[in-house]
């Protein structure tokens, strides 16, 4: 019978190794991400509050209210209005005495079309705002702060309100990671022990 080979068998259970560490983590992360979608679904059925500078994440889907004084610029990307139509919404940066913010300021058909709103007091629920990143960018590039976004309940004029954000939406696929990293720890195991099996019989 031949010997199991030391440096190839090293190799395989150091992965298998890393693989099963790297499951555990996504369970780590499944119970952290459902703490925190628990602590933003208490913030939605909270009163009103002013908006925090800089905006707090601990205060993420409750409902705030700033004021505009005024629009540096306006941006678009895909939304949806609350009976389900898509479109696109239009989110100004506002620029306020204490800071920056960012208002979703509803949603209409025309990407191109810029609201008249000049400002104002904006009403609604804290989310995050669109980076417009790549999601590879986001994954391994250099990590940034996320912008805190209102998405305001009045909309500009002439254009729909968007959905209100909502923390059932906040995904946690951590469960599934954890499950495929346990599965490719086994399926190596499998396959090693196969092809020593195979060796042995030459």
């Amino acid at each position: 019978m031949r010997r199991v080979p030391v440096v190839a068998t090293a190799a395989v259970l150091l992965a298998v190794a890393i693989m099963i560490a790297l499951g555990v983590w996504q369970l780590q992360r499944k119970g952290e991400k459902e703490a925190m979608i628990a602590r933003f679904t208490a913030n939605a059925g909270k009163p009103l509050a002013p908006l925090s500078r800089p905006p707090d994440a601990g205060m993420m889907f409750r409902r705030v209210s700033a004021e505009c004084p005024a629009v540096i610029d306006w941006t678009t990307t895909a939304g949806r209005s609350p009976d389900g139509k898509t479109g696109w919404r239009h989110v100004a940066r506002c620029r306020a005495a204490d800071g920056v913010f960012r208002a979703d300021m509803g949603v209409g058909s025309d990407p191109a079309a810029r609201p008249g709103w000049r400002g104002g007091t904006v009403t609604g629920l804290l989310t995050e705002a669109p980076s417009g990143r790549p999601a590879i960018v986001a994954a391994f590039g250099e990590k940034t702060v996320p912008e805190r976004m209102i998405v305001a309940e009045t909309p500009a004029p002439g254009l729909a309100p968007s959905r209100q954000p909502d923390p059932a939406d906040v995904p946690n696929n951590h469960l599934a990671y954890a499950v495929q990293w346990f599965a490719f720890a086994a399926i190596a195991l499998v396959i090693y022990a196969l092809a020593l099996r195979r060796r042995a019989r030459g």
